[in-house]
């Protein structure tokens, strides 16, 4: 055996800077035979290693299997399949939806309070697990999957040729106390079924925060708190697919004005898809004339309805107070003209009430907010429908949101228009969103307080009762 190894090792050469030296001219027989075995291993190894570097990762956990490992009660299980269920985007909410539609199907037909002690510690376990993996509170009522980086969501744009609907708010969204309009957000709108279904089938979706939200505890000393955030305003931007600001629906609307914003808008961004790049900026400054348009027409037919509705009452009685009253909405030529305290908001809420009604999901989610409401309705459901409380709240509630859907429409909106009309809306998106903030919002940057701060005012306390902590 050695002897025809040794016949083999004879020509065997060590190549080495391209030059070949004969082993049996340097080292003994045995010594040879070590050689090439270590060659021959370390060969081997190579080979190996590339194997192993060319081979693809190990595949990723499953879904399902991360799905059910996220409702683990030790944290040190759910929160790394959490993570991992919320970098796959869309699709990782779905999984840990489909796994538990069950759970949440219960829950939402049965009173929580009603529920074993184990039940509501595994509620609040996938409430929350839906919630990060989301990246929105609520996420329940919506089931909508939330970036938080723009360039991701771009990403995914341009895959699925959506356009963008890109949230800017004061707060984060997937916490409880972000700012009021985004709260509202969550509850009337994307708890809405038509339009979470819309949102998820036509969109896809971002937030970025703006800056902290302002909180105010009132603290009566006897246990009882009153806790809220104050002052911040939202904005919805939408984008095309490359980021490119298209239009954008300033604070809170109705659901059927705020679907119908969408819709205007997705159809533009199609449009402008469609176009070379060059002819992209003459199309924008159309589509937002032909808007301004359409919105002087509608603020129109709102101020002559006022006016036939007021000459009515005015015929109907003697009264000589109505008269003022028509004065002013003959004077309401245009949306800017009017005060912000001027009762003609009100007045013209009244004609779009329609657009501000809540549908059953949305009021679910309401009435799960507010359990006390909620019961004393349950209660009193047999008595007049002055006396129901949670009917009485949601009427208010409607009314405000029609009042802001026409302030909002009618004033923002409408300058935001102009805007795109004048050419002086930012090409930069965060530029444009400080614009708005200052201009609009009257919340600029510059002031830390957000105008609750106001210059020349004595409070009778030390610093007028501004603290800063390092």
């Amino acid at each position: 055996m050695l002897s025809t190894a040794n016949k083999s090792f004879t020509n065997f050469s060590l190549w080495h800077d391209n030059s070949s030296i004969s082993l049996r001219q340097i080292i003994p027989m045995k010594t040879q035979l070590i050689a090439l075995l270590l060659i021959s291993s370390l060969s081997l190894l190579e080979n190996l290693r590339s194997v192993v570097l060319a081979s693809p990762p190990a595949s990723e956990p499953p879904l399902p299997a991360l799905a059910q490992q996220a409702m683990a009660a030790d944290p040190a299980l759910s929160a790394p399949a959490i993570t991992a269920l919320r970098d796959r985007g869309p699709a990782g909410l779905d999984a840990l939806w489909q796994a538990h539609a069950q759970a949440i199907l219960q829950h939402e037909a049965n009173s929580s309070t009603s529920a074993s002690p184990e039940d509501q510690n595994a509620w609040q376990r996938l409430k929350t697990a839906l919630d990060k993996v989301s990246g929105q509170r609520d996420c329940r009522a919506s089931h909508l999957y939330w970036y938080t980086d723009l360039e991701q969501a771009k990403a995914a744009a341009s895959a699925s040729g959506k356009p963008i609907l890109s949230l800017r708010l004061l707060g984060k969204l997937d916490e409880e106390y972000s700012c009021a309009n985004s709260r509202f957000f969550r509850t009337t709108l994307y708890a809405n079924t038509e339009i979470a279904t819309y949102l998820r089938q036509h969109f896809v979706l971002h937030w970025k925060s703006v800056r902290p939200v302002p909180r105010i505890t009132v603290d009566f000393g006897d246990g009882r708190k009153i806790e809220q955030t104050i002052t911040g305003n939202s904005i919805h931007y939408i984008l095309a697919p490359n980021g490119e600001v298209i239009d954008a629906l300033p604070g809170l609307y109705g659901p059927k004005a705020f679907k119908q914003g969408l819709a205007d808008a997705e159809k533009a961004v199609l449009q402008c898809n469609a176009l070379a790049v060059g002819k992209r900026a003459d199309f924008l400054m159309n589509y937002h004339r032909e808007q301004l348009q359409t919105l002087a027409g509608n603020w129109s037919k709102d101020l002559a309805q006022l006016q036939r509705d007021q000459a009515t009452a005015a015929n109907a009685s003697s009264s000589l107070q109505v008269q003022p009253a028509l004065f002013q909405i003959k004077a309401a030529t245009q949306p800017d003209a009017v005060p912000s305290d001027s009762p003609i908001w009100n007045r013209i809420a009244t004609l779009h009430l329609g657009e501000a009604e809540l549908d059953a999901g949305a009021q679910k989610l309401i009435a799960s907010k507010t359990p006390t409401a909620y019961d004393a309705s349950r209660v009193a459901f047999t008595k007049s429908v002055a006396e129901n409380p949670f009917l009485a709240m949601m009427r208010n509630l409607q009314r405000s949101l029609a009042e802001d859907t026409v302030r909002n429409e009618y004033h923002l909106h409408f300058t935001i228009h102009e805007w795109f009309v004048k050419g002086v809306v930012p090409a930069n998106l965060d530029q444009l969103n400080a614009k708005v903030y200052a201009q609009l919002f009257l919340t600029p940057d510059s002031d830390p307080w957000l105008g609750m701060a106001p210059a020349n005012t004595f409070t009778g306390l030390d610093n007028n009762g501004l603290i800063k902590t390092p």
